[in-house]
């Protein structure tokens, strides 16, 4: 995964919302370029304003100020050409595995032929490993299976950019780990270009090419930092001497948002 062109831009980006106590700023003057083919993972203290970048990104909500670009042209709404992925399975419980793969197939924005339909579900449940259980319903399936399947979903509409927040959260440790292995697999062979919110500074180390490091609300950027290990990924990544260096790095930023995140919720109850 070489890092392309410039791709998606954030400007001077802020983003403030009201409340019952004023004008609440939750981002402020960020900048950020996300190069076609790479993986940058977003990493800071809950409630620090990853999401609303993402959202952003997304074209969920547009910002009080500043730009936010795709190939020089403003964001102002979804697009096929962003896939978004949350924490929660995000799967249709009255659909099967097959049909849920297939459901943005048949909108209006991503409709294909059904035997193009029909291609691409084979081809996405067999890479996600799901082909012996295309009839089943999520309800019959483990939380990393249903993951698999919104995987598999928000890829099988193509989309150049994969936009996620925590999506392995939810899942035990055994079931992340192989979630991990299998986007790594999957994106070796799409080169898609993906931008994922994690708590996890080990995931970081290990997925992406980049991390950004957020800091406590209002969010700004504390550091990017250039992860060194190339592609394809291996587990023994986990036991380089380099990798425990970042690692107790990136987590002692963290934890020093957290201590100003802490600091800031102080101040505001003793107003």
């Amino acid at each position: 995964m070489t890092p392309g062109a410039d791709r998606i831009k954030l400007e001077n980006v802020d983003m403030r919302f009201t409340t019952d106590r004023g004008p609440l700023t939750v981002v402020d003057d960020v900048s950020l370029t996300i190069r076609e083919g790479e993986f940058v993972a977003l990493v800071g203290p809950s409630g620090c304003g990853k999401t609303t970048l993402l959202n952003m990104m997304a074209g969920f909500i547009r910002p009080t100020d500043g730009h936010v670009l795709l190939d020089g042209t403003a964001i102002t709404g979804p697009g096929r050409e962003r896939g978004v992925m949350f924490q929660e399975y995000g799967v249709f419980p009255w659909l099967t595995v097959k049909e849920n793969i297939a459901f943005g197939l048949r909108l209006a924005a991503n409709r294909v032929p059904a035997e193009k339909r029909e291609e691409i579900c084979e081809r996405y449940m067999r890479l996600m490993r799901l082909t012996d259980f295309r009839n089943a319903y999520p309800k019959t399936l483990s939380g990393g299976m249903r993951q698999r399947v919104a995987l598999a979903r928000a890829y099988a509409v193509n989309p150049a950019f994969l936009l996620m927040d925590e999506p392995f959260g939810a899942l035990d440790a055994q079931t992340r780990t192989a979630m991990q292995d299998l986007l790594l697999e999957v994106l070796a062979s799409e080169n898609k270009t993906v931008v994922m919110i994690t708590h996890s500074v080990d995931e970081a180390l290990y997925l992406a090419s980049r991390i950004v490091v957020i800091s406590a609300r209002p969010a700004r950027i504390r550091k990017i930092i250039d992860v060194p290990f190339g592609y394809p990924r291996q587990d023994n990544v986990h036991d380089l001497p380099q990798f425990a260096e970042l690692r107790a790095e990136i987590k002692e930023l963290v934890m020093q948002e957290y201590a100003a995140q802490e600091q800031q919720a102080r101040l505001r109850l003793s107003d």
